[in-house]
């Protein structure tokens, strides 16, 4: 029998939820019995009844020697990996986890500005210093492409003592660059390729996707199960292959990043979406690039609107086609204006907004009649044609504002030393030129814009206000109106 079939966290969750017993344990809702009437009525009593501590049926998360084990065991080998850890606060713990695992303080990691900001909370944590590379920029769809390999190995010329490079693959957007090439250059510095592959859960399980990370050569990836897979929200995989990346210095900064009650109702969605994908994945990856392609065919068929296809440029070697991204700003319209008249007059809820496009995740959850739906509305979109602001102009280089291209030297400070330096809030014009004391960043898709340690810059400001003024929402900063910023006290 295939082993794939097996799903034994999630059938030990459902002995222990259907085993009769008096329980004087946490949480105190005791399965239910003590949630509110409102909640049990929008969600039903089962899933309480699921709500279970770390029983001794249902193993330890930090100490595996059972079923938790053995589910992490089968990732491993539906995904490619040799070790699997599940993880309940997502990605973003794994992303943490992953540099605080492989840099100390003072340790240069190299990665793309473009990183998620759960990056940058590691570098605060590891107290590593961030060697940045900026990533490609294609100025027509305002999109960041991938770092390429040679940019990655200018960094590591001038810092050939950084302990790791970090890359997204595939971004936000579908956009995967040369990984494999990235690797080789990684590898020679004997130093472990660590991948934010949050977008990529599904990569391994069909011919025409672009190939996974591990199989391109990356010794650690983080993948989030549930946005691309059957998971459940929050749950995600931390995958490990080769010797470059330890696996006891991985478990002890799993536990400083995870909760040490896990959710076992996310742990089994864990479980239970890995036999779907291991199982059926050709399948169902197989329709849902059908749906895919009839999404990008009707769209591309209205007048006004593009789509985003595979583009042989630098940092963009190949595209996700489950991805899909279509510009709206020909129309006259910024991707918040579009995005709103799309969720609020017309049911279709896109992923994630941007000045000129919008972009939808199309997974194996969607159906045609989704497709129909998306592509009616934006033939309705077509009729309301408008002109509107023109979108916020990303700073030049992309959207930090940064130093020139080829600069790889270290911010001013690290964002370890900043995020606890003694800070002061000042007017936002006279902040351009300081040192941040914040990591602000549009939120999706959560890529900072200034962050602890980097030097203010006017176009990296007048990008934030124009995103606030389009629509956009900000994360991070104290003042939401951005009418003031912490800087770094001198």
């Amino acid at each position: 029998m295939n082993s794939q079939t097996k799903t034994p966290l999630l059938d030990a969750l459902r002995d222990r939820t259907n085993h009769p017993h008096a329980p004087f344990y946490a949480p105190g809702h005791k399965g239910g019995q003590g949630i509110s009437k409102p909640l049990v009525d929008l969600l039903g009593a089962a899933v309480f009844r699921a709500d279970l501590p770390e029983l001794p049926e249902l193993d330890n998360l930090f100490n595996p020697e059972g079923v938790i084990e053995e589910a992490q065991n089968l990732a491993a080998e539906a995904f490619g990996a040799e070790h699997t850890r599940f993880l309940v606060n997502g990605s973003t713990c794994g992303i943490i986890a992953a540099i605080v695992a492989t840099c100390g303080p003072g340790d240069k990691v190299i990665l793309p500005r473009d990183i998620h900001s759960s990056a940058i909370s590691g570098l605060i944590l590891s107290g590593a210093i961030p060697i940045f590379v900026n990533p490609e920029y294609n100025s027509d769809w305002d999109i960041a492409n991938c770092i390429t390999a040679a940019s990655a190995a200018a960094a590591l010329k001038q810092h050939p003592d950084a302990k790791a490079v970090m890359v997204v693959y595939p971004t936000y957007h579908g956009v995967c660059g040369d990984l494999r090439a990235i690797a080789k250059i990684t590898h020679q510095y004997n130093i472990p390729l660590l991948v934010d592959e949050a977008h990529g859960a599904h990569l391994n399980f069909h011919p025409n996707l672009p190939e996974s990370a591990l199989s391109a050569g990356a010794d650690l990836t983080v993948q989030s199960i549930h946005k691309t897979l059957g998971a459940m929200t929050q749950a995600s995989m931390l995958h490990i292959k080769g010797s470059r990346v330890d696996i006891q210095k991985i478990n002890r900064a799993l536990q400083l990043v995870q909760s040490t009650s896990p959710s076992y109702i996310l742990l089994a969605s864990l479980d239970a979406a890995r036999q779907q994908i291991a199982l059926h994945g050709q399948e169902l990856m197989t329709q849902t690039l059908l749906l895919a392609k009839k999404a990008r065919s009707g769209i591309s068929q209205i007048s006004g609107l593009s789509v985003l296809e595979p583009l042989n440029t630098p940092g963009f070697t190949a595209l996700d086609k489950t991805r899909l991204t279509v510009k709206v700003s020909d129309l006259g319209f910024t991707g918040f204006a579009a995005d709103e008249i799309l969720n609020s007059q017309l049911d279709v809820t896109a992923e994630l907004p941007m000045p000129q496009h919008l972009t939808f995740i199309i997974s194996l959850g969607n159906t045609e009649t989704d497709i129909d739906n998306l592509v009616q509305g934006f033939m309705i979109l077509k009729g309301s044609k408008k002109e509107e602001e023109p979108p916020p102009t990303p700073p030049k280089g992309g959207k930090s504002g940064r130093r020139k291209k080829e600069d790889f030297s270290p911010p001013p400070l690290s964002p370890r030393e900043a995020f606890f330096s003694p800070s002061e809030t000042v007017a936002a014009d006279k902040a351009v030129d300081r040192i941040s004391a914040e990591l602000i960043c549009p939120y999706p898709p959560g890529i900072p814009v200034l962050m602890p340690g980097e030097i203010i810059t006017q176009e990296a400001l007048e990008y934030l206000q124009q995103i606030l003024a389009s629509g956009g929402k900000i994360t991070g900063c104290s003042d939401p109106r951005l009418q003031t910023l912490k800087i770094v006290r001198k």
